[in-house]
């Protein structure tokens, strides 16, 4: 009976350990385009303006990097800025910038040809 109780204990704990291992973090990307180009800037949200996309991160730090690599702007002409938020295991991470992970100051943003 005792082994029985410690064999659920230690399998209790070993699930707990996985869970934190693999938390999940969720990283929302709210992108402007630059005008006219809505349908090119929003194809990496499947045609949204916005998306959440799933991340493996075991620290809410590792969330919160996962959140920042989706910062830079590569496509100037296509996209004029993003807001890029997270949450980990459903908690709200706080970026900088008004909850923000991206400063709307950056240099790769409001580069949009008029």
């Amino acid at each position: 009976m005792n082994k029985t109780i410690v064999l659920a204990l230690a399998a209790s704990f070993g699930l707990l350990l996985a869970s934190n291992a693999f938390a999940q973090c969720v990283v929302n990307v709210n992108r402007t385009a630059c005008a006219g180009k809505e349908s090119e800037s929003y194809s990496k949200c499947g045609g949204s303006k916005s998306c959440d996309k799933d991340y493996s991160a075991s620290t809410e730090a590792a969330c919160i990097a996962a959140a920042k690599e989706n910062c830079p702007n590569s496509r100037l002409d296509i996209t004029k800025s993003k807001i890029v938020k997270a949450r980990l295991n459903g908690k709200v991470l706080k970026g900088p910038y008004g909850g923000n992970f991206c400063s709307q100051s950056r240099p790769d943003f409001n580069k949009c040809k008029s």
